[in-house]
């Protein structure tokens, strides 16, 4: 006998128990598709609302990780905690930074016809770091720098089935590298996704912990979204 009754997410009185309030930080994640329509390939980007990027990294998920790098100060950012959590590295976030810098002043120097930004590699043996690094003299990243960036680490994964599978971290609420639009504002998650996606960008995405708190706003779980969101922009139903 079929029903249309759908199966409990939790065991016992959990479902009830489970049920979130305003107090909660909640992700109202929507369908995007039927998935029984899938198609092989590998053509979307995959967001991992309420996963833990250290916690995925520490357990062997990932091979790569993308992340934003600077040459003054990466102790409040993504790559000096995972020179600091993984422990087959022997760099540190003070190495990091040093070589950063010395890279930055020797293409200054040597490259000045290069278009920034460029992606440094920090093989942690475990793990493979890819770190665009922020233009010199500036003190945040544009969707321009991105754009550039995300097509050299694009690059450096094609082909290259020992660098998968990767993620990226979103650049959004970042402290150490900010991203931002042309009119100096934080750009939206769609924006960045966007940017990302036609530069080849096919790996996992993790967003902001402060995105955690989009309720009720619903999301995805891929990216692109569905044509959906363009046609209610449009004022169709």
């Amino acid at each position: 006998m079929s029903t249309t009754t759908r199966p409990r997410i939790y065991a016992g009185d959990g479902d009830r128990l489970m049920e979130a309030d305003r107090r909660s930080d909640r992700i109202v994640l929507l369908p995007a598709a039927d998935p029984r329509e899938a198609t092989l390939g590998g053509g979307e980007i995959r967001i991992q609302w309420g996963q833990s990027l250290l916690r995925d990294v520490l357990a062997g998920r990932y091979r790569t990780v993308v992340c934003g790098i600077n040459d003054e100060d990466n102790s409040h950012g993504m790559i000096g905690t995972l020179l600091h959590l993984v422990h087959t590295s022997q760099w540190t976030v003070e190495s990091a930074t040093s070589y950063a810098k010395v890279f930055q002043d020797s293409a200054t120097l040597h490259g000045s016809g290069d278009r920034e930004p460029y992606v440094l590699k920090f093989d942690l043996d475990s793990l493979l770091i890819l770190a665009i690094l922020r233009p010199k003299g500036k003190d945040h990243f544009t969707l321009d720098d991105m754009e550039r960036g995300f097509r050299t680490v694009s690059k450096m994964l094609s082909q290259r089935h020992d660098r998968k599978p990767a993620a990226s971290v979103s650049f959004l609420g970042a402290k150490s590298n900010r991203l931002v639009d042309d009119n100096g504002d934080e750009p939206s998650f769609e924006q960045m996704l966007r940017v990302m996606y036609t530069s080849g960008w096919r790996g996992d995405v993790y967003p902001a912990l402060s995105m955690w708190e989009s309720a009720p706003t619903g999301v995805f779980a891929t990216y692109p979204f569905p044509d959906s969101i363009d046609r209610m922009r449009e004022g169709s139903s």
